[in-house]
Protein backbone atom coordinates (compact mmCIF):
# COMPACT_ATOMS: atom_id res chain seq x y z
CA UNK A 1 0.00 0.00 0.00
CA UNK A 2 1.07 3.61 -1.10
CA UNK A 3 2.08 5.76 2.21
CA UNK A 4 0.81 9.27 2.16
CA UNK A 5 4.69 10.57 2.21
CA UNK A 6 4.64 8.20 -1.38
CA UNK A 7 1.92 9.93 -2.43
CA UNK A 8 3.31 13.64 -2.69
CA UNK A 9 6.31 13.22 -3.46
CA UNK A 10 4.37 10.69 -6.99
CA UNK A 11 2.26 14.06 -6.93
CA UNK A 12 5.45 16.64 -7.07
CA UNK A 13 6.86 14.47 -9.43
CA UNK A 14 4.47 14.92 -11.92
CA UNK A 15 3.86 18.58 -11.44
CA UNK A 16 5.75 20.83 -14.21
CA UNK A 17 8.61 21.97 -14.70
CA UNK A 18 8.27 26.02 -12.37
CA UNK A 19 5.67 24.81 -10.38
CA UNK A 20 5.33 26.91 -7.08
CA UNK A 21 4.37 24.52 -4.31
CA UNK A 22 3.32 24.96 -0.90
CA UNK A 23 2.95 23.06 2.64
CA UNK A 24 -0.61 24.68 2.87
CA UNK A 25 -1.01 23.91 -1.11
CA UNK A 26 0.03 20.07 -0.63
CA UNK A 27 -1.73 19.98 2.62
CA UNK A 28 -5.21 20.92 1.40
CA UNK A 29 -5.36 19.17 -2.08
CA UNK A 30 -4.67 15.66 -1.02
CA UNK A 31 -5.82 16.27 2.75
CA UNK A 32 -2.85 15.51 4.39
CA UNK A 33 -1.27 16.91 7.91
CA UNK A 34 0.92 19.70 7.33
CA UNK A 35 3.93 18.16 9.21
CA UNK A 36 3.68 15.09 6.57
CA UNK A 37 3.33 17.51 3.87
CA UNK A 38 6.41 19.47 4.83
CA UNK A 39 8.28 16.37 5.16
CA UNK A 40 7.73 14.94 1.54
CA UNK A 41 9.04 18.31 0.47
CA UNK A 42 12.14 18.53 2.20
CA UNK A 43 12.74 14.97 0.57
CA UNK A 44 11.67 16.53 -2.78
CA UNK A 45 14.34 18.86 -2.02
CA UNK A 46 16.55 16.61 -1.21
CA UNK A 47 16.13 14.74 -4.31
CA UNK A 48 16.58 17.08 -6.39
CA UNK A 49 13.01 17.76 -7.48
CA UNK A 50 11.86 21.45 -6.35
CA UNK A 51 14.38 24.15 -4.83
CA UNK A 52 13.31 26.90 -2.50
CA UNK A 53 13.72 30.68 -3.67
CA UNK A 54 14.46 33.45 -1.82
CA UNK A 55 11.11 35.84 -1.71
CA UNK A 56 9.63 33.49 -4.78
CA UNK A 57 8.84 29.82 -2.28
CA UNK A 58 8.85 26.34 -3.35
CA UNK A 59 9.09 26.09 -7.17
CA UNK A 60 9.64 22.51 -9.25
CA UNK A 61 12.88 22.48 -11.00
CA UNK A 62 14.21 19.92 -13.76
CA UNK A 63 16.06 16.96 -11.78
CA UNK A 64 19.34 17.20 -12.36
CA UNK A 65 21.26 14.19 -14.85
CA UNK A 66 24.31 13.04 -14.35
CA UNK A 67 25.18 14.19 -17.12
CA UNK A 68 24.18 17.89 -16.52
CA UNK A 69 25.77 18.28 -12.83
CA UNK A 70 28.39 20.87 -14.16
CA UNK A 71 25.11 23.35 -14.53
CA UNK A 72 24.29 25.85 -12.22
CA UNK A 73 20.55 26.94 -11.66
CA UNK A 74 20.24 30.82 -11.48
CA UNK A 75 18.66 30.33 -8.21
CA UNK A 76 22.04 28.81 -7.01
CA UNK A 77 23.95 31.78 -8.78
CA UNK A 78 22.20 33.79 -5.81
CA UNK A 79 23.38 31.86 -3.36
CA UNK A 80 26.63 31.56 -4.65
CA UNK A 81 27.08 35.16 -5.18
CA UNK A 82 25.14 36.94 -2.23
CA UNK A 83 22.87 38.30 -4.23
CA UNK A 84 18.69 39.41 -4.10
CA UNK A 85 16.55 39.55 -7.70
CA UNK A 86 15.39 42.54 -8.99
CA UNK A 87 13.06 41.02 -11.63
CA UNK A 88 12.01 37.64 -13.26
CA UNK A 89 11.52 35.30 -10.47
CA UNK A 90 9.79 32.73 -12.44
CA UNK A 91 13.01 31.82 -14.24
CA UNK A 92 15.06 31.10 -11.47
CA UNK A 93 14.82 27.59 -12.01
CA UNK A 94 16.32 27.93 -15.41
CA UNK A 95 19.86 26.42 -16.22
CA UNK A 96 22.82 28.65 -17.02
CA UNK A 97 24.26 27.43 -19.78
CA UNK A 98 27.48 29.62 -19.86
CA UNK A 99 28.46 33.62 -18.76
CA UNK A 100 29.66 36.67 -20.37
CA UNK A 101 31.47 39.60 -19.02
CA UNK A 102 30.45 42.66 -20.12
CA UNK A 103 33.67 44.46 -20.52
CA UNK A 104 33.63 45.61 -24.03
CA UNK A 105 31.55 47.72 -26.29
CA UNK A 106 27.52 47.22 -26.22
CA UNK A 107 27.77 45.73 -30.23
CA UNK A 108 30.46 43.79 -29.39
CA UNK A 109 29.03 42.47 -26.15
CA UNK A 110 26.00 41.10 -27.52
CA UNK A 111 27.88 38.47 -30.07
CA UNK A 112 28.66 36.89 -27.10
CA UNK A 113 25.21 36.85 -25.68
CA UNK A 114 22.66 34.18 -26.16
CA UNK A 115 20.09 32.26 -24.89
CA UNK A 116 20.81 30.30 -21.76
CA UNK A 117 23.34 32.45 -20.69
CA UNK A 118 24.38 35.20 -17.87
CA UNK A 119 25.80 38.56 -19.03
CA UNK A 120 27.61 40.14 -16.02
CA UNK A 121 27.99 43.77 -16.36
CA UNK A 122 27.97 46.85 -14.33
CA UNK A 123 25.05 49.72 -14.46
CA UNK A 124 24.55 49.71 -18.36
CA UNK A 125 20.65 49.97 -18.67
CA UNK A 126 20.99 49.13 -22.49
CA UNK A 127 23.08 46.30 -22.23
CA UNK A 128 20.38 44.82 -19.46
CA UNK A 129 17.63 45.11 -21.88
CA UNK A 130 19.27 43.83 -25.10
CA UNK A 131 20.63 40.66 -23.10
CA UNK A 132 17.26 39.78 -22.08
CA UNK A 133 15.90 40.43 -25.57
CA UNK A 134 18.39 38.23 -26.72
CA UNK A 135 17.19 35.05 -24.08
CA UNK A 136 20.03 36.02 -21.19
CA UNK A 137 19.91 36.69 -17.68
CA UNK A 138 21.91 39.45 -16.11
CA UNK A 139 24.19 39.77 -13.15
CA UNK A 140 24.51 43.16 -12.47
CA UNK A 141 27.80 43.82 -10.44
CA UNK A 142 28.54 46.64 -7.69
CA UNK A 143 25.31 46.80 -6.19
CA UNK A 144 23.53 48.67 -8.87
CA UNK A 145 19.47 48.93 -10.16
CA UNK A 146 18.50 48.58 -13.25
CA UNK A 147 15.31 50.30 -14.60
CA UNK A 148 11.79 49.42 -14.05
CA UNK A 149 11.59 48.96 -17.70
CA UNK A 150 14.24 46.07 -17.87
CA UNK A 151 12.29 44.82 -14.61
CA UNK A 152 9.38 44.53 -16.43
CA UNK A 153 10.66 43.27 -19.63
CA UNK A 154 12.53 40.00 -17.39
CA UNK A 155 9.32 39.20 -15.61
CA UNK A 156 7.03 38.82 -19.08
CA UNK A 157 10.30 36.94 -20.63
CA UNK A 158 11.09 35.20 -17.24
CA UNK A 159 14.73 35.72 -17.52
CA UNK A 160 16.31 36.74 -13.69
CA UNK A 161 17.57 40.01 -13.59
CA UNK A 162 20.04 39.82 -10.39
CA UNK A 163 22.05 42.45 -8.46
CA UNK A 164 25.19 41.75 -6.30
CA UNK A 165 27.55 43.59 -4.08
CA UNK A 166 30.49 41.90 -5.15
CA UNK A 167 32.64 43.09 -8.20
CA UNK A 168 33.06 41.40 -11.57
CA UNK A 169 36.23 39.36 -10.83
CA UNK A 170 35.05 38.09 -7.54
CA UNK A 171 31.85 37.21 -9.06
CA UNK A 172 33.49 35.49 -12.17
CA UNK A 173 35.44 33.64 -9.42
CA UNK A 174 32.46 32.36 -7.30
CA UNK A 175 30.64 31.17 -10.40
CA UNK A 176 33.98 29.41 -11.76
CA UNK A 177 34.78 27.60 -8.68
CA UNK A 178 31.01 26.38 -8.14
CA UNK A 179 30.92 24.82 -11.45
CA UNK A 180 35.01 23.70 -11.52
CA UNK A 181 33.93 21.70 -8.02
CA UNK A 182 30.88 20.33 -9.69
CA UNK A 183 33.07 19.12 -12.54
CA UNK A 184 34.68 17.34 -9.92
CA UNK A 185 32.27 15.35 -8.39
CA UNK A 186 31.04 14.54 -12.30
CA UNK A 187 33.65 12.02 -12.19
CA UNK A 188 32.95 10.87 -9.09
CA UNK A 189 30.68 7.72 -9.27
CA UNK A 190 27.57 7.32 -6.58
CA UNK A 191 26.04 4.41 -5.81
CA UNK A 192 22.87 5.85 -7.12
CA UNK A 193 24.50 5.55 -10.62
CA UNK A 194 25.02 1.72 -10.54
CA UNK A 195 22.27 0.14 -8.69
CA UNK A 196 19.69 -2.49 -9.25
CA UNK A 197 16.81 -0.20 -8.57
CA UNK A 198 14.06 -1.75 -6.38
CA UNK A 199 11.56 -2.66 -9.06
CA UNK A 200 14.33 -4.97 -10.75
CA UNK A 201 15.82 -6.11 -7.41
CA UNK A 202 14.54 -9.55 -6.47
CA UNK A 203 14.32 -9.95 -2.54
CA UNK A 204 12.17 -11.58 0.19
CA UNK A 205 9.19 -10.71 2.56
CA UNK A 206 9.82 -11.06 6.26
CA UNK A 207 6.39 -13.57 6.37
CA UNK A 208 8.25 -15.48 3.02
CA UNK A 209 8.83 -19.56 3.45
CA UNK A 210 12.56 -21.35 3.05
CA UNK A 211 10.80 -22.47 -0.13
CA UNK A 212 9.89 -18.63 -1.72
CA UNK A 213 13.92 -18.58 -1.27
CA UNK A 214 14.15 -22.02 -3.09
CA UNK A 215 12.26 -20.75 -5.90
CA UNK A 216 13.43 -17.58 -6.32
CA UNK A 217 17.30 -18.88 -6.68
CA UNK A 218 16.18 -21.10 -8.67
CA UNK A 219 14.66 -18.73 -10.97
CA UNK A 220 17.37 -16.27 -11.11
CA UNK A 221 20.92 -18.09 -9.93
CA UNK A 222 21.52 -15.83 -6.72
CA UNK A 223 21.38 -17.35 -2.79
CA UNK A 224 21.68 -13.68 -1.35
CA UNK A 225 18.97 -11.54 -0.81
CA UNK A 226 17.38 -9.19 0.96
CA UNK A 227 14.63 -9.28 3.40
CA UNK A 228 11.88 -6.32 3.51
CA UNK A 229 8.79 -5.78 5.82
CA UNK A 230 5.61 -4.40 4.21
CA UNK A 231 7.26 -0.78 3.70
CA UNK A 232 10.13 -2.22 1.93
CA UNK A 233 12.17 -1.42 5.26
CA UNK A 234 15.26 -3.84 5.19
CA UNK A 235 15.03 -6.34 8.22
CA UNK A 236 18.06 -8.59 6.97
CA UNK A 237 19.71 -10.37 4.30
CA UNK A 238 19.29 -14.68 4.04
CA UNK A 239 21.90 -17.04 2.08
CA UNK A 240 22.36 -20.22 1.41
CA UNK A 241 24.46 -20.55 4.80
CA UNK A 242 21.48 -19.60 6.65
CA UNK A 243 18.65 -21.67 5.14
CA UNK A 244 20.56 -25.28 5.99
CA UNK A 245 19.09 -27.62 8.53
CA UNK A 246 15.99 -25.28 8.53
CA UNK A 247 11.82 -26.92 8.23
CA UNK A 248 10.81 -25.47 4.42
CA UNK A 249 7.96 -23.96 5.76
CA UNK A 250 10.04 -21.79 8.03
CA UNK A 251 9.50 -18.12 7.57
CA UNK A 252 12.96 -16.66 6.42
CA UNK A 253 12.42 -13.89 8.93
CA UNK A 254 13.30 -16.54 11.85
CA UNK A 255 16.58 -17.65 10.07
CA UNK A 256 17.73 -14.40 8.20
CA UNK A 257 20.89 -12.29 9.67
CA UNK A 258 19.74 -9.58 11.22
CA UNK A 259 20.49 -5.70 11.33
CA UNK A 260 22.60 -5.70 7.66
CA UNK A 261 24.90 -3.62 6.11
CA UNK A 262 22.88 -0.95 4.02
CA UNK A 263 24.74 1.91 1.98
CA UNK A 264 22.75 4.98 0.80
CA UNK A 265 22.68 5.97 -2.45
CA UNK A 266 25.17 9.09 -2.49
CA UNK A 267 27.72 6.79 -1.45
CA UNK A 268 31.12 7.13 -3.69
CA UNK A 269 31.26 4.02 -5.53
CA UNK A 270 35.20 3.59 -3.90
CA UNK A 271 33.86 3.45 0.04
CA UNK A 272 31.27 0.71 -1.34
CA UNK A 273 34.22 -1.20 -2.43
CA UNK A 274 36.38 -0.67 0.20
CA UNK A 275 33.23 -1.65 3.10
CA UNK A 276 32.40 -4.80 1.25
CA UNK A 277 35.86 -5.87 0.84
CA UNK A 278 36.71 -5.17 4.51
CA UNK A 279 33.62 -7.01 5.61
CA UNK A 280 34.00 -9.65 3.30
CA UNK A 281 29.81 -8.75 2.33
CA UNK A 282 28.58 -9.90 -1.28
CA UNK A 283 25.49 -8.10 -1.61
CA UNK A 284 24.42 -4.62 -0.20
CA UNK A 285 20.62 -2.72 -0.12
CA UNK A 286 20.85 0.71 -0.79
CA UNK A 287 18.27 2.38 1.26
CA UNK A 288 16.72 6.21 1.22
CA UNK A 289 16.79 8.17 4.56
CA UNK A 290 13.42 6.67 5.91
CA UNK A 291 15.71 3.15 5.32
CA UNK A 292 13.68 1.98 2.97
CA UNK A 293 15.19 -0.49 0.44
CA UNK A 294 15.46 1.83 -3.36
CA UNK A 295 17.96 -1.09 -4.92
CA UNK A 296 20.60 -3.10 -3.98
CA UNK A 297 24.35 -3.39 -5.43
CA UNK A 298 26.87 -6.70 -5.66
CA UNK A 299 30.41 -6.68 -5.47
CA UNK A 300 30.11 -7.29 -9.21
CA UNK A 301 28.41 -4.44 -10.13
CA UNK A 302 31.28 -2.45 -7.81
CA UNK A 303 34.53 -3.81 -9.54
CA UNK A 304 33.02 -3.10 -13.16
CA UNK A 305 32.26 0.72 -12.21
CA UNK A 306 35.74 1.55 -10.75
CA UNK A 307 37.26 -0.21 -13.99
CA UNK A 308 34.54 1.87 -16.17
CA UNK A 309 35.95 5.08 -13.96
CA UNK A 310 39.63 4.75 -15.05
CA UNK A 311 38.57 4.58 -18.97
CA UNK A 312 36.92 8.24 -18.63
CA UNK A 313 38.67 11.56 -18.85
CA UNK A 314 39.92 13.35 -15.77
CA UNK A 315 38.35 16.79 -16.29
CA UNK A 316 38.71 18.91 -12.70
CA UNK A 317 42.06 18.64 -10.27
CA UNK A 318 41.18 17.38 -7.01
CA UNK A 319 43.10 18.95 -3.57
CA UNK A 320 45.84 15.71 -4.22
CA UNK A 321 46.38 16.72 -7.97
CA UNK A 322 47.45 19.51 -7.10
CA UNK A 323 49.45 18.67 -4.21
CA UNK A 324 51.64 16.50 -6.67
CA UNK A 325 51.85 18.89 -9.07
CA UNK A 326 54.64 20.78 -7.39
CA UNK A 327 56.49 17.51 -7.28
CA UNK A 328 58.04 15.48 -10.17
CA UNK A 329 58.62 11.54 -9.85
CA UNK A 330 62.55 10.50 -10.10
CA UNK A 331 64.32 7.23 -10.11
CA UNK A 332 67.86 6.22 -8.77
CA UNK A 333 69.43 3.01 -7.59
CA UNK A 334 67.15 2.48 -4.94
CA UNK A 335 63.68 2.81 -7.02
CA UNK A 336 61.41 5.97 -7.35
CA UNK A 337 60.92 8.75 -5.47
CA UNK A 338 59.32 12.17 -5.62
CA UNK A 339 60.99 15.37 -4.75
CA UNK A 340 59.33 18.90 -5.06
CA UNK A 341 59.22 22.32 -3.03
CA UNK A 342 57.09 23.02 -0.12
CA UNK A 343 55.06 26.10 -1.58
CA UNK A 344 52.64 29.03 -0.02
CA UNK A 345 49.22 26.76 -0.48
CA UNK A 346 50.71 24.08 1.21
CA UNK A 347 51.46 25.38 4.73
CA UNK A 348 49.65 26.19 7.86
CA UNK A 349 49.29 29.57 9.56
CA UNK A 350 53.24 28.70 11.28
CA UNK A 351 54.72 28.66 7.75
CA UNK A 352 55.48 25.07 7.96
CA UNK A 353 53.81 22.29 5.66
CA UNK A 354 50.38 21.19 6.79
CA UNK A 355 50.06 17.62 8.62
CA UNK A 356 46.87 17.25 6.67
CA UNK A 357 49.30 18.29 3.03
CA UNK A 358 52.01 16.10 4.79
CA UNK A 359 49.61 12.91 4.54
CA UNK A 360 48.65 12.98 1.38
CA UNK A 361 51.81 13.28 0.40
CA UNK A 362 52.18 10.21 1.79
CA UNK A 363 49.47 8.30 0.64
CA UNK A 364 49.75 9.58 -2.91
CA UNK A 365 53.60 8.51 -2.65
CA UNK A 366 53.21 5.34 -0.96
CA UNK A 367 49.87 4.55 -3.54
CA UNK A 368 52.72 5.59 -7.00
CA UNK A 369 55.22 3.13 -5.20
CA UNK A 370 52.96 0.02 -5.29
CA UNK A 371 51.82 0.76 -8.30
CA UNK A 372 54.67 -0.18 -9.72
CA UNK A 373 53.99 -3.37 -9.06
CA UNK A 374 50.40 -4.19 -9.07
CA UNK A 375 48.25 -2.13 -11.56
CA UNK A 376 44.95 -1.09 -9.92
CA UNK A 377 43.21 1.80 -7.57
CA UNK A 378 44.83 2.21 -3.94
CA UNK A 379 42.24 2.52 -0.77
CA UNK A 380 44.23 3.64 2.15
CA UNK A 381 43.58 1.09 4.64
CA UNK A 382 45.58 2.39 7.53
CA UNK A 383 48.41 4.72 7.76
CA UNK A 384 50.70 5.44 10.83
CA UNK A 385 52.83 8.54 11.28
CA UNK A 386 55.68 7.68 13.71
CA UNK A 387 57.91 10.27 13.40
CA UNK A 388 57.35 13.92 11.99
CA UNK A 389 59.30 17.24 12.04
CA UNK A 390 58.30 20.67 10.54
CA UNK A 391 59.51 21.86 7.33
CA UNK A 392 58.92 25.25 6.62
CA UNK A 393 57.77 27.18 3.49
CA UNK A 394 59.97 27.11 0.31
CA UNK A 395 61.93 23.75 1.60
CA UNK A 396 62.86 20.95 -1.22
CA UNK A 397 61.84 17.88 0.26
CA UNK A 398 62.25 14.38 -1.43
CA UNK A 399 59.83 11.47 -0.46
CA UNK A 400 60.80 7.65 -0.85
CA UNK A 401 58.74 5.37 -0.66
CA UNK A 402 59.51 1.93 -0.41
CA UNK A 403 57.29 -1.01 -1.15
CA UNK A 404 57.76 -3.96 1.74
CA UNK A 405 55.03 -6.25 0.91
CA UNK A 406 52.50 -6.61 -2.44
CA UNK A 407 49.92 -9.26 -3.12
CA UNK A 408 46.58 -9.44 -5.40
CA UNK A 409 44.59 -7.72 -2.71
CA UNK A 410 46.81 -6.11 -0.19
CA UNK A 411 50.10 -3.99 -0.46
CA UNK A 412 52.42 -2.45 2.39
CA UNK A 413 54.89 0.72 2.14
CA UNK A 414 57.11 2.75 4.76
CA UNK A 415 57.32 6.48 3.07
CA UNK A 416 60.14 8.46 4.24
CA UNK A 417 60.40 12.31 3.81
CA UNK A 418 63.85 13.73 4.03
CA UNK A 419 65.07 17.41 3.70
CA UNK A 420 68.45 18.09 3.04
CA UNK A 421 69.24 14.86 4.04
CA UNK A 422 67.64 14.99 7.23
CA UNK A 423 64.65 12.86 7.75
CA UNK A 424 61.49 14.82 8.75
CA UNK A 425 59.27 12.30 8.56
CA UNK A 426 58.52 8.84 8.46
CA UNK A 427 55.45 6.56 7.91
CA UNK A 428 53.84 3.12 7.38
CA UNK A 429 50.80 2.44 4.99
CA UNK A 430 48.83 -0.80 4.11
CA UNK A 431 46.80 -0.13 1.22
CA UNK A 432 43.71 -2.76 -0.06
CA UNK A 433 44.09 -2.91 -4.41
CA UNK A 434 41.10 -3.39 -6.70
CA UNK A 435 42.29 -4.63 -9.86
CA UNK A 436 41.25 -3.15 -13.05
Amino acid sequence: MITKHEQILRYIEELGVGSKISVRQIAKELEVSEGTAYRAIKEAEAQGMVSTIERVGTVRIEKKQKQNIEKLTFAEVVNIIDGHVLGGREGLHKTLHKFVIGAMKLEAMMRYVDAGSLLIVGNRYQAHKLSLQHGAAVLITGGFDTSEEVKQLADELQLPIISTSYDTFTVATLINRAIYDRLIKKEIMMIEDILIPVKESFYLKATDKITDWYQLSDSIGHTRFPVVDDNMKVLGIVTSKDIIGHDDQLSVEKIMTKNPITVGGRVSVASAAHMMVWEGIELLPVVDNHKRMIGIISRQDVLKALQYIQKQPQMGETFPDLIMNSFREEKDENGIYFKGEVTPQMTNHLGNIASGVMTTLITETGSRAVRQFKKGDMVPENIMVYFLKPVQIESVIEIRPRVLEVSRKFGKVEVEVYHQGNIVGKAMMSVQIFER
